[in-house]
């Protein structure tokens, strides 16, 4: 009994793992031919329609736009021509064979309608080269923007605000050192060795000797005059007095 259970299990066992296998299988059936379907759509299609055309320049665009408006333009010339042989005839024809004048003026009128709907396409052909033109212009002013946005960003990139107050902040420390060395060498040398306050009292004691000597010199006697004779004066102190001038020159007394 128990080898007749375990037959059976084994048995059902089997029959899934075969009914699994074959899921599998059909599984990797349809990828497979979806696959191939859709490769065979892609290749039917690139053959019918072709690959996606690139969008022409604007220069190629208005360049054939314009070709296109001489066209028209020479054809307008030449149904004018028509027109004015039709009427020629028309007039030529006019009393002696009325059928004939008609027809003329029935190609006239043909003619005509043909010249206004070639201005119509030409004026629409001419409003699109304009329009082309502007969008062209704009894409190269918002071109040349993008450029100048571009650039001024990577210019900045390499400077910012911190970094311009710090140079500035540098720049006046070193214009404050700058000027505290002029006023440093600008100060004269030894000028320690002098007491301005006994400088100063020596001044006022020279000053209030000048107003005694010109206080006396005004109350006493006038004192006569008498004629200047030039003194001699040797030749040996001349000398010496060269000789203290030079020596004082030399120490820049």
């Amino acid at each position: 009994v128990v080898s007749t259970q375990s037959t059976g299990k084994s048995k059902k066992t089997k029959a899934k793992k075969n009914t699994l296998l074959l899921f599998k299988i059909k599984l990797i059936k349809f990828i497979f031919n979806y696959l191939i379907f859709f490769f065979l759509g892609f290749i039917l299609k690139m053959r019918l329609f072709g690959k996606a055309k690139a969008a022409p320049k604007p220069e190629e665009t208005i360049a054939k736009l314009r070709e296109t408006i001489e066209l028209l333009e020479k054809r307008e010339l030449y149904l004018e021509k028509r027109i004015s042989e039709q009427i020629k005839l028309a007039k030529a024809n006019a009393s002696t064979n009325r059928k004939k004048a008609l027809l003329a003026l029935k190609r006239k009128k043909m003619y005509e309608a043909q010249i206004e709907k070639l201005s119509g396409a030409r004026l629409t052909i001419e409003t699109q080269v304009t329009a082309i033109e502007a969008a062209s212009v704009n894409l190269e002013t918002l071109n040349a923007i993008r450029l100048g946005a571009q650039t001024m960003q990577q210019i900045n990139q390499n400077m910012t605000i911190d970094d311009v107050d710090n140079t500035m902040d540098e720049v006046r420390d070193q214009m404050d050192v700058a000027q505290q060395i002029s006023e440093a060498i600008a100060q004269p040398l030894g000028g320690e060795l002098y007491d301005d306050a006994e400088l100063e009292n020596e001044l006022n004691e020279l000053e209030a000797e000048n107003v005694e000597e010109l206080l006396s010199s005004s109350q006493g006697q006038r004192v006569p005059t008498f004629p200047v004779t030039p003194i001699n004066v040797p030749t040996s102190q001349l000398d010496e007095d060269r000789e203290f001038e030079a020596l004082g020159k030399s120490m820049a007394l």
